[in-house]
C-alpha cells in the first residue's frame, strides 16, 4: 500500500506514540522542571513527527524531502538527550530509559533509511 498521508507511515506512527509517552511519563516530572527539561523534551518530541509530516509534503523535492526527514532525525537525538538528563536526575528509571532509547534509535534508524533512499519517496 503506498502511504496516502503521513499518517500512513510507520515511522509517524512510531513517532507520535513515543511523544505520547513522553508527555505522560513528563506529568510526574518537577514543577521546576515545567519550563525546562519538560518543555523541551515534549517539544523535541513533539517536533519528530511535524518534520515527518513536513517532509512527507514536500515530495515534490527530493532535497527538501531529505532535508526535512534529517531535521526530524535531529529532534529524535535532541529528545535522547533529554531523556538522558532524566535518567541522570532519577526523574525515570532505567528501564522507562532503555525502551524509550531502543525506541527513539529504531525511529532514527528508520529516518536515515528514508534519507539514504529519498529517490523512492519522490513524486515525479
Amino acid at each position: 500500500m503506498l502511504a496516502k498521508s503521513h499518517r500512513d507511515l510507520d515511522v509517524y506512527k512510531m513517532a507520535f506514540e513515543a511523544a505520547f509517552d513522553i508527555y505522560e511519563m513528563t506529568e510526574s516530572f518537577p514543577n521546576e522542571e515545567k519550563y525546562s527539561l519538560t518543555d523541551q523534551i515534549r517539544r523535541s518530541s513533539r517536533s519528530v513527527c511535524a518534520n515527518i509530516a513536513e517532509a512527507f509534503r514536500k515530495r515534490r523535492y527530493e532535497k527538501y524531502f531529505a532535508l526535512k526527514l534529517s531535521d526530524s532525525e535531529a529532534e529524535a537525538a535532541e529528545t535522547q538527550v533529554w531523556l538522558e538528563f532524566a535518567l541522570a536526575h532519577h526523574y525515570i528509571d532505567c528501564e522507562v530509559y532503555n525502551g524509550m532509547e531502543k525506541k527513539y534509535e529504531h525511529i532514527i534508524s528508520m529516518l536515515v533509511k528514508m534519507q539514504i533512499q529519498s529517490e523512492k519517496w519522490v513524486i515525479r
